[in-house]
């Protein structure tokens, strides 16, 4: 018998085929007797390979001898007679009357596009299954997860075997590659661009053997877009494609995130999300799959750069003010979260071989790890440095923080908080140099704090390390977004690695110090003059146009008022609140009371002040207090006499109060200068 076209494309497709090992196997399981599942079905999204799986079933089918039927949901009349007329003529010569199930006897029914089918779902389980021969397989193949019934009723349950297809891992991709005639030397870099995505891997072989290899999917147009034909398809309404848009831009997506960005939709938003093939879920939240997150990241910025930045905010400022306000190991999750949005950082790599390897998390280390992390140490910073650290962690146990793996510490980073009134200020060459520093630079007033990040490292690639990279950005960031600080440092062994990423971060360069014979180099900043929020809006315009170095001179305040500078300058602008030329010209314009959401200025200057003199009266005895600068201030009488009239005070009475109410002011107002104190918003008047 002479071959047919057919063949020749089943023998090519069966070449190239690769991996499902566990679909196939149940397969065969069920062809050949040797199971009881009569029922399979898979589910997967878009370009995953569910039809390659079929044609590869189909094949296999011949080979045993037995009929097989192949029927694609897109070209079926969602109906039970469209259904059995589709059966019909994939019978061909077998086609005859009766019952279209009893036609299928000894057959093997294969239905893609199943997704398509769903309105008759039902009816194929009740009734058109039911009715098959006992010896009969089908395989129902679609993009959604099968519907309940399927798992809950006892008898299908005995004779259904439910597959999800996933992507190909590394070994897999290669061997694609392998089969489709691309040399060895661009594989690697295939794989790593494709992520396991059968059909991106399929598109990114035939671009590399026929042209030119890319380096990103930017440069393969076509490709891209047949992924985002695949991926898009289906999303009802403006609100499921702006809840897309934020599943793929977040780290972890939360319907209290969806919240922030859809409302009232949020619930039929994140049911639509959790049955998108292409995105999973765990205990914390959805995520998608990392190359249909590159593919719909990219498409959306394309799309409406200017939309895309106004999400990529509404997340940034939903995880920020989660950061302030979480406890426990919430904060490390959202640390993560708020480091993963930064993901075109130096650091990029770094990050995405963290989402490749799995999860890990960065916890408080336990005392009886106190002994790796010193192992660590000593491997790569010598036994000197161990003993140094043992030190401080004989101190300050609790600010020492770990990742774990399957072998123990995998990597950790300790901070140190100062003041600490201890001999190791001095005795560490390293935290002295940068005490002495701040000295120099920018004193810490009474009641400020400084963090050094004082070690961090691995135990394979000690600076280099991706978790060492884990630990470091993350117990950083919880320090520097949630506790009120002075200063910032971060000290760095390996600068040649970490450079690049402070650069991009604004932290400048401090001091180099030889200790040990090794360089240590102290990467910082000075929060007062460059507060958090205002370091945080620069870092989410990089994220977005790119930029390096230190912060630009715009953006820094002038250096901080001393105590006593602080106190005469806030009785300096207290007569002069409702007078925005002179207030402008106050030396607290430089200082943190003078910025806010809306901006910096003497609106926000008087604002606070007025915000904190209306606090005075939730004190013990504080209404009379509040009152007097009221009437002295906010809402000022002609003189103080005929303030202290208004309050029905003597007057000497009324000067003892004035001076108290001062006192408490400014204690209120230098709390919140140097981040002890949050004010709330002022009650707003009747």
């Amino acid at each position: 018998m002479t071959a047919q076209l057919g063949d020749l494309l089943d023998e090519a497709r069966r070449r190239t085929f690769v991996g499902r090992r566990h679909e196939l196997a149940s397969f065969d399981d069920a062809l050949m007797d040797r199971s009881s599942r009569r029922v399979l079905l898979v589910h997967g999204p878009g370009g995953i390979g569910k039809t390659t799986l079929l044609l590869e079933f189909r094949s296999r089918v011949r080979a045993a001898g037995r009929a097989v039927v192949l029927l694609d949901g897109r070209e079926i009349d969602p109906s039970p007679e469209g259904f059995e007329h589709a059966v019909l003529i994939g019978l061909g010569d077998r086609a005859a009357a009766g019952p279209v199930a009893e036609l299928l006897a000894g057959a093997v029914l294969l239905v893609d596009g199943y997704e398509q089918l769903g309105a008759i779902d039902g009816w194929l389980r009740q009734a058109f299954l039911p009715a098959l021969p006992a010896d009969g397989l089908v395989v129902l193949a679609g993009r959604d997860a099968p519907a309940a019934p399927w798992r809950t009723d006892p008898g299908w349950r005995s004779v259904v075997a439910v597959h999800r297809l996933d992507h190909f891992d590394e070994v897999e991709s290669d061997e694609l590659l392998a089969r489709a005639g691309v040399a060895p030397p661009v594989r690697a870099h295939l794989v790593r661009l494709g992520r396991g995505h059968p059909l991106a891997m399929a598109l990114l072989a035939d671009v590399a053997v026929t042209g030119t290899v890319p380096d990103s999917l930017a440069e393969v147009p076509d490709l891209v877009s047949a992924l985002l034909e695949a991926l898009l398809r289906g999303a009802p309404s403006d609100a499921h494609m702006s809840g897309l848009a934020a599943c793929t831009t977040a780290w972890l997506t939360t319907e209290d995130l969806l919240r922030e960005v859809v409302g009232a939709d949020a619930p039929a938003v994140w049911a639509w999300l959790e049955r998108r093939p292409f995105i999973a879920g765990g205990p914390r939240g959805l995520f998608p799959h990392d190359l249909a997150r590159d593919v719909l990241d990219a498409e959306f910025e394309r799309r409406s750069p200017e939309r895309y930045r106004a999400l990529h905010r509404v997340i940034h400022d939903h995880v920020v003010a989660g950061l302030r306000t979480a406890t426990g190991l919430d904060r490390q999750l959202l640390a993560q979260h708020l480091t993963y949005l930064h993901r075109k950082s130096p650091l990029t790599r770094a990050f995405y071989a963290l989402r490749a390897q799995g999860s890990a998390a960065v916890v408080p280390a336990r005392r009886e790890e106190h002994r790796q992390v010193l192992s660590i140490m000593e491997e790569f910073q010598g036994a000197a440095a161990a003993r140094l650290a043992e030190a401080w962690l004989a101190e300050q146990p609790d600010t020492l923080s770990v990742v774990r793996d399957r072998e123990g510490v995998a990597a950790y980073a300790y901070h140190v908080m100062h003041p600490t009134g201890s001999t190791m200020e001095e005795r560490d060459p390293v935290t002295r140099a940068v005490l002495e520093h701040v000295a120099r630079q920018g004193p810490a007033r009474p009641g400020e704090q400084v963090d050094i990040a004082r070690f961090f490292a691995g135990r394979r690639e000690f600076q280099r390390d991706m978790y060492a990279v884990l630990a470091g950005s993350v117990s950083s960031l919880i320090e520097w977004v949630s506790r009120p600080l002075a200063w910032s440092f971060v000290i760095v062994v390996d600068d040649e690695y970490w450079g690049p990423f402070f650069e991009y971060l604004a932290f400048v360069r401090q001091f180099e110090l030889d200790v040990g014979g090794r360089a240590h180099v102290a990467y910082g900043n000075d929060w007062r003059r460059f507060p958090v929020d205002t370091w945080l809006d620069l870092m989410n315009e990089r994220e977005h146009a790119g930029g390096t170095g230190p912060p630009p001179a715009s953006l820094l305040r002038p250096p901080p008022l001393d105590r006593t500078r602080f106190a005469a300058a806030v009785r300096a602008a207290l007569p002069d609140l409702h007078r925005p030329d002179r207030l402008a010209a106050s030396p607290l314009m430089g200082s943190s009371l003078a910025a806010g959401p809306g901006g910096s200025g003497a609106d926000q200057l008087r604002a606070t002040i007025q915000d904190a003199v209306a606090c005075l009266g939730s004190e013990p005895k504080g209404d009379l207090l509040r009152a007097v600068l009221e009437r002295t201030f906010v809402r000022a009488a002609p003189t103080q006499e005929a303030a202290a009239e208004v309050l029905g005070l003597p007057f000497s009475t009324y000067r003892r109060h004035l001076a108290r109410a001062l006192e408490q002011l400014t204690d209120l107002l230098w709390a919140v200068e140097i981040g002890e104190v949050r004010l709330p918003a002022r009650p707003s008047s009747d």
